[in-house]
């Protein structure tokens, strides 16, 4: 690796570290976050078959425009969690996708757990 890694870089290396040891399965699927400059997006994935069990983001026109980007990320983790309950998910993995834990991706992790998702 360069000494002169871009921010980028760096954060698809801390993702590629952590998805070697953290895997989704039917039991325990992954929630992943992604986050970009101005939107959060979650998903519960089961690795193993390869599915998307439901997902949330804040593009949505239900939690479009709706407080600041932290508010908005509290709001799709209790979705997600909602969804994830609809669909018979109780127990999850979390994937911080190379992101500090921190602002919106603790916010949203922390909304998920009040919503009733076991990490």
């Amino acid at each position: 690796m360069s000494a002169t890694q871009t921010p980028h870089a760096a954060r698809l290396h801390r993702h590629a570290r952590v998805r070697r040891k953290v895997e989704g399965s039917p039991a325990r699927p992954r929630l992943a976050v992604f986050r970009s400059n101005q939107h959060i997006y979650a998903q519960v994935i089961d690795d193993r078959a390869g599915r998307t069990l439901a997902q949330a983001s804040d593009l949505e026109a239900a939690l479009r425009g709706n407080g600041n980007k932290t508010e908005r990320a509290q709001q799709v983790g209790r979705v997600l969690a909602q969804r994830s309950k609809e669909a018979g998910i109780e127990a999850v993995v979390f994937d911080r996708g190379g992101f500090r834990y921190a602002g919106r991706v603790k916010a949203l992790a922390d909304a998920a757990r009040e919503g009733g998702l076991v990490f």
